[in-house]
């Protein structure tokens, strides 16, 4: 009878010791911009083939971390989410997006396939050069938000002598966000890049292309 106060502290010692043991981690979610909507158009024969090269992008922009701004406290510090993460580099995704859209309108390759096409005596398709500058979640406050993107872009045209600079043009996007949270992020920066992929098509029409 005596041993039994001892059995008892025993007992709530070997339930405060799971009680303290750590939570599983979370892992965080991974986004990417979804399907693309809309039926693709037919690609049309008589524009220029397009060399779509790889997106080049900041350093805070080169891990997968998704990346807000509170623009009500601080526009100038990015944050990365805890438990959001982009499946791939946002290069790779605006890299994927932009293909996807001006595939619609004209053949994009890549740098093997242009040199193919060269040595096939075809004519020699245009380049394409981008640069993503920002790709943020932006906070106007705490339940006003929008998705950022800008891009740098330049397009080439390759001649015998070399590459000559056809034109050189900034595209800054944003879209408002659904939800102040990072879903509603990850739908702004789609819908900005789907708009900025639009914008190009059209301004690479302008230079005669």
């Amino acid at each position: 009878m005596k041993g039994r106060p001892w059995l008892a502290v025993v007992a709530a010692v070997l339930l405060a010791g799971c009680s303290a043991l750590p939570d599983k981690p979370v892992r965080p979610t991974l986004y990417d911009f979804g399907p693309l909507t809309g039926e693709p158009t037919q690609v049309t024969p008589t524009l220029p083939a397009l060399v779509l090269g790889d997106v080049d992008a900041a350093g805070s922009l080169e891990g997968t971390s998704m990346m807000y701004r509170l623009g009500y406290a601080d526009a100038t510090q990015l944050r990365p989410y805890a438990f959001a993460r982009w499946s791939a580099q946002p290069a790779l995704l605006v890299r994927q997006r932009l293909r996807e859209i001006l595939g619609r309108e004209r053949l994009v390759l890549d740098g093997p396939d242009a040199a193919a096409l060269a040595r096939s005596g075809s004519r020699a398709p245009l380049v394409l050069r981008v640069e993503l500058e920002e790709f943020s979640h932006y906070f106007e406050s705490a339940e006003r938000s929008t998705g950022l993107l800008r891009l740098r872009c330049t397009l080439l045209e390759n001649t015998p002598g070399g590459e000559r600079l056809l034109g050189q043009r900034s595209f800054n996007l944003q879209r408002p966000a659904p939800t102040p949270d990072a879903p509603g992020g990850v739908r702004a920066l789609a819908a900005a890049t789907e708009a900025a992929a639009g914008e190009i098509a059209r301004w690479i029409g302008t230079q005669g292309r």
